[in-house]
């Protein structure tokens, strides 16, 4: 009777917890897929990240205004620049980086939609349980909506959707996410970019993206 009432009180007190807002591997690497509402916008990239020092390198290829293009781009938010590197040429250009650094994360802030199962309960190693949760950022641009799904055990991203006017959503999808980082070196500009001179222009469309995280 005693270990059936033990029993009864573990399982209500799991029930009971709700989850709670949380905060990815500040080191972490993988791969994303990015799309616009509008359809205008559709990429895949290569991604590592670092948090604890606000670095991001991504090597995508995609397509825009029915266009393709092929960028590798290495975000330093702490010196606020961006190199965009050719590694073919061996040529580098580096612009002001704009954007805020949002960690991946959950804010605090956030409010919980829901908590799902992907995959198929029905039979064990077949599932994985993940939170959505929704809210609003504060930006350079402005005020930002966000949706993000991520998985309730290590908080690892599975989607997220980003809005920070009226154009629409920015859609990321995470997959073959590694808690590390696969090349520590993809974070340190080439040698070649040593040479790059700061430039003022407008910083590559193809960047919009970068809201994602």
């Amino acid at each position: 009777m005693t270990t059936l009432f033990l029993f009864v009180c573990l399982l209500v007190g799991c029930l009971a917890q709700e989850p709670q807002p949380c905060s990815s591997p500040p080191l972490m690497s993988g791969g994303l897929v990015v799309s616009t509402q509008s359809k205008a916008y559709l990429a895949g990239a290569k991604y590592a990240y670092d948090g604890l020092g606000r670095r991001i390198r991504l090597s995508n290829f995609g397509s825009s205004d029915n266009k393709t293009f092929h960028l590798d781009v290495l975000l330093l938010y702490k010196q606020g620049v961006m190199y965009k590197i050719n590694n073919r040429d061996q040529t580098c250009q580096k612009r002001r980086l704009s954007t805020d650094f949002v960690p991946l994360a959950v804010p605090k802030d956030a409010s919980l939609v829901g908590q799902v199962v992907l995959g198929s309960s029905s039979v064990p190693g077949e599932e994985i349980l993940v939170n959505t949760w929704t809210g609003t950022l504060l930006t350079k641009k402005g005020l930002a909506t966000y949706m993000s799904t991520v998985t309730e055990f290590g908080c690892i991203p599975i989607s997220t959707l980003f809005s920070m006017d009226k154009r629409g959503w920015v859609a990321a999808s995470f997959f073959n996410n590694v808690v590390g980082l696969v090349d520590p070196e993809d974070l340190n500009p080439p040698p070649f970019c040593s040479i790059a001179q700061l430039e003022e222009e407008e910083q590559d469309p193809h960047t919009s993206f970068l809201s994602l995280f």
